[in-house]
C-alpha cells in the first residue's frame, strides 16, 4: 500500500508523495514498466508470492476477485506485463494499470483514479520482505488489486474515490476519505452467502492477514456504516484491530453515487475512534477479544 503521514489524523494514506522522491520527467508520474529487464529472481519472488497466496485464497476471497483472477493474464511463471493486462481491463471496465516508481503526490494519484487509471508500482519486494513492505509493489497493486477492477462495482467506486479525492483535500477532510478507502478498497471485506470474504487487497494480497482477518478471534468485524468508519483511525504497523463488513458490492455502488459532503459535516467536528474501539451502536458480527494487539503490546491496553 502506498502510504503517506496525514498530519491532520497522524495516520498514512495509500497515496502520496514521501519527503525527498523526486519527480520524474512526465507530469503524470508514470513511468515505461521495463518488463524485459525483470530478473530471473524478481519473477522467482512473484512466482513464490502467488503460488502460496493462490493456495490459500480460495474460499476465502469473495467471488467477484476469483472471476477477476481468472479472467486476467495473471499467472505463476512471471511479473505480468501491464501492457496485457490493460488491454483485458478496457474491454471489461475502462481501466488500465500504468507504471509508477512507487509513492506519488494525491492530486497525482486521484487524477489517475478518476480517469480509470490504476498506477502501480513496477519493482517487487526482495525475497527477505515476502511477509510486509511498506511501499506497494508490483504484487500488491496487480495482484491485490486488479482482479477487482474488472467488477464494475468497483471500477465505479475506486473512480468515484478518485474524483472525490481532491474535494475532501480541498474541504481539509482528505483523512476522513482515506479512512473510507482504507477500510474498503484495502481491507475491506464483504458477506457472501457462504460466509465473509475477503475483497480488499491489503488483505488478499497478504499471505497472513488473508488468515487473521477471517479466522482469528483478535480482531472485531463490525457492519459498515459510513460516519463511523470516517471517525474511526486504522493499523499501518500491524493487522488491522477492526474490520468493517458490507453485504454486498452493491453497498459500494451506492457510496460511489453519494454527496459525501453532509458526512463530512457531520463528523469533522466530531471525536474520532481508535482502531478497537467497539461501540453500543456498532452492528457487530464477531467482538474481538483483542489478545493479538495486547500480546504485542500490553501497556498499551492496560
Amino acid at each position: 500500500m502506498q502510504r503517506q503521514l496525514n498530519e491532520q489524523s497522524g495516520e498514512q494514506t495509500k497515496h502520496g508523495l514521501a519527503a525527498g522522491d523526486v519527480q520524474p520527467e512526465r507530469p503524470d508520474w508514470t513511468i515505461d514498466q521495463g518488463w524485459a529487464n525483470y530478473t530471473v529472481e524478481e519473477h522467482a519472488v512473484w512466482r513464490t508470492l502467488f503460488q502460496r497466496q493462490s493456495k490459500l485464497l480460495p474460499g476465502r476471497a469473495c467471488d467477484e476477485f476469483v472471476e477477476g483472477m481468472k479472467n486476467l493474464p495473471i499467472g505463476p511463471d512471471q511479473i505480468p506485463d501491464f501492457r496485457s493486462l490493460s488491454e483485458v481491463l478496457m474491454k471489461a471496465t475502462g481501466w488500465q494499470v500504468v507504471a509508477v516508481p512507487g509513492l506519488v503526490p494525491d492530486d497525482v494519484f486521484f487524477e489517475h483514479l478518476a480517469n480509470r487509471r490504476f498506477p502501480a508500482g513496477h519493482f517487487i519486494r526482495k525475497p527477505h520482505e515476502l511477509d510486509y513492505l511498506e511501499e506497494p509493489d508490483v504484487f500488491h497493486d496487480v495482484f491485490g488489486h486488479v482482479p477487482m477492477l474488472m467488477n464494475p462495482v468497483i471500477a465505479d467506486y475506486i473512480q468515484a474515490y478518485g474524483q472525490g479525492g481532491l474535494r475532501a483535500k480541498n474541504l481539509g477532510v482528505l483523512d476522513k476519505l482515506a479512512r473510507v478507502y482504507w477500510y474498503t478498497v484495502e481491507f475491506g471485506l464483504v458477506r457472501q452467502a457462504d460466509g465473509i470474504r475477503i475483497y480488499g487487497a491489503g488483505i488478499a494480497s497478504s499471505f497472513t492477514e488473508s488468515v487473521f482477518a477471517l479466522d482469528d478471534p483478535s480482531p472485531n468485524r463490525i457492519g459498515f456504516e459510513l460516519d463511523r468508519v470516517m471517525r474511526t483511525h486504522y493499523r499501518i504497523d500491524d493487522f488491522q484491530e477492526s474490520y468493517f463488513v458490507i453485504n454486498d458490492l452493491d453497498e459500494l455502488l451506492s457510496l460511489a453515487h453519494i454527496d459525501f459532503a453532509p458526512n463530512y459535516e457531520r463528523v469533522k467536528a466530531l471525536p474520532d475512534y481508535q482502531p478497537g474501539t467497539v461501540l453500543a451502536t456498532d452492528r457487530v458480527l464477531h467482538r474481538g477479544t483483542g489478545r493479538h494487539h495486547h500480546d504485542k503490546n500490553p501497556g498499551a491496553h492496560a
